[in-house]
């Protein structure tokens, strides 16, 4: 495989709720397939490097009004992120790619709607329908035990301590806890590493600690796949309200207030789709002058 050199890259990076990411015009650049892992990776370095959760290619779309394709900062491609697809909205508003109130956004798995909350030019918000979750367990994928249609307050022991997790897909897969203290980083990271990579998820999985506030509100927090502790979690925190919904722990059908360590989302759960919203900003803008993958 030949280098590729990129000089004088225009890029944007962007957060919602601090999970940040680096928006690149792939319809512009058109990055080989074979080096967009690699770039993700090298561009996602802190201290050496930009320094992101990861990057996020802007794509021409054959089923949509656009494509977004996200790799994680190990260079894993992730079929689905509820912050990222905030951040791509605004991006592709902004600077004038599909200038629409309502966007159809193709991802690796879906199509979903962004609904963007649009003042003096400028996106503040969008509300995202990420579309209805995944139960099945071999459609997340999760292989445990018991090998049930629904994997729903399972137990799953992990060095000193045993947790019950309920998984659901929200076009990626997550391990959903609900815990009556909230874990600390150390914590997070010992027990997120290795439930991650646990057996019963052939494909990994993202990992949600949530502790309960009210019936509509919740703190959450979260290993995700491929990058570790994040300040939020999109479709983490949907993936959340939907078992704390079916498990009883949350009000049917209302709108629940999450917040994540970088703020709060707001997630509803209708029964048959989900409804995420929550702010974006655009953090800076820049050029890759020269680099080589």
């Amino acid at each position: 495989m030949s280098d590729l050199n990129l000089e004088n890259i225009s890029f944007e990076k962007y957060h919602g709720l601090g999970n940040d990411y680096i928006l690149l015009n792939d319809i512009e650049l058109a990055i080989p397939e074979e080096k967009k892992g690699e770039l993700a990776k090298q561009l996602c370095r802190f201290h050496f490097s930009i320094g992101a959760d990861g990057v996020i290619f802007v794509c021409s779309s054959k089923k949509a009004d656009i494509k977004m394709r996200i790799f994680n900062a190990d260079g894993s491609e992730a079929e689905m992120c509820g912050n990222g697809i905030r951040c791509f909205s605004k991006h592709i508003y902004e600077r004038n790619i599909v200038k629409k109130d309502l966007i159809q956004v193709e991802t690796l798995k879906i199509v979903t709607i962004a609904e963007l909350n649009v003042r003096d030019g400028e996106v503040k918000t969008v509300k995202i329908d990420m579309g209805p979750p995944i139960l099945e367990c071999d459609k997340i994928p999760v292989k445990t035990n018991k090998n049930t249609g629904k994997c729903l307050n399972e137990e799953i022991a992990v060095l000193d301590k045993i947790f019950n997790f309920s998984a659901v897909s929200m076009g990626n897969p997550h391990a959903v806890i609900f815990v009556k203290k909230q874990l600390t980083n150390d914590e997070l990271n010992r027990y997120g590493n290795l439930i991650e990579s646990h057996h019963y998820f052939p494909n990994k999985i993202n990992v949600e600690f949530v502790t309960i506030k009210s019936k509509t509100e919740a703190n959450l927090r979260v290993f995700e796949r491929g990058v570790g502790i994040t300040n939020s979690c999109g479709t983490g925190t949907c993936a959340a309200v939907v078992a704390g919904t079916i498990l009883g722990i949350f009000e049917k059908k209302a709108p629940v207030i999450v917040h994540n360590d970088g703020g709060v989302l707001i997630i509803t759960y209708t029964g048959k789709t989900v409804y995420m919203e929550g702010p974006v900003e655009r953090v800076f803008v820049g050029t890759i002058e020269k680099l080589t993958i």
